[in-house]
């Protein structure tokens, strides 16, 4: 009988290409990176908690590390700057009202430290994520990519978060809730709210995140 290789843990991406240079680099023997399993969940807070929920119902990996790009909120981090989530939160949940968005906690129907939440955020508080030298940021996740500056204002403004994407929360609600240790990892691809594409930089980001990620799990 083959016994299973020990897993280091389970690398987890919304799409293949963000995640293709390490594909390409684990597949070699010399790659010294362990044995990770892998996940593609397909973009959005949906598929994300569906395929990774079911994932760890059968399985408990000592880590998850999730890796993907990311808009963001704050001119200062030039793009393809990789950064390490350290509290995300759903930001389109709540209500527009009178030009103001408010969250579930403010409308009563969440308490802001109801588990898993802090102060209405997912926190990371494993030790590891101080061990990395990534730079720490907030994130939000949303269903929907942010095409207007009005509406990036507003967000800015509500979450004064670095970061957005379409899967982060999903990550720190299921790992806080089943405890896992996890690291949510974000490459810059974009200014949220800019849709000229030209002014995006997919290449830099996915070349960066890749190579980060890479040192990471050599050390891991």
């Amino acid at each position: 009988m083959r016994l299973k290789k020990k897993i280091k843990g389970l690398l987890v991406a919304a799409t293949t290409k963000e995640i293709d240079p390490f594909l390409h680099f684990y597949k070699q023997p010399s790659s010294g990176l362990g044995t990770w399993e892998l996940l593609i969940t397909g973009p959005g807070l949906t598929a994300t908690t569906y395929h990774l929920t079911k994932y760890l119902a059968y399985n408990k990996p000592p880590l998850v590390v999730m890796a993907g790009i990311a808009g963001c909120f704050d001119p200062q981090f030039p793009l393809g700057t990789v950064v390490a989530i350290k509290k995300d939160r759903v930001a389109d949940e709540g209500v527009f009202e009178e030009g103001q968005l408010k969250t579930l906690v403010e409308m009563g129907l969440v308490k802001k430290d109801q588990f898993p939440f802090r102060n209405g955020w997912l926190q990371n508080n494993s030790e590891l994520l101080s061990t990395i030298h990534l730079k720490k940021v907030s994130s939000i996740t949303v269903n929907q990519v942010t095409a207007t500056k009005k509406n990036a204002a507003i967000y800015s403004k509500t979450f004064q978060a670095v970061t957005e994407s379409m899967e982060g929360a999903a990550l720190h609600y299921i790992c806080l809730m089943e405890q896992i240790p996890f690291l949510q990892l974000r490459a810059i691809s974009n200014y949220v709210g800019e849709r000229n594409k030209k002014k995006w930089n997919f290449a830099n980001a996915i070349g960066n995140l890749n190579n980060e990620l890479m040192n990471l799990l050599k050390k891991l």
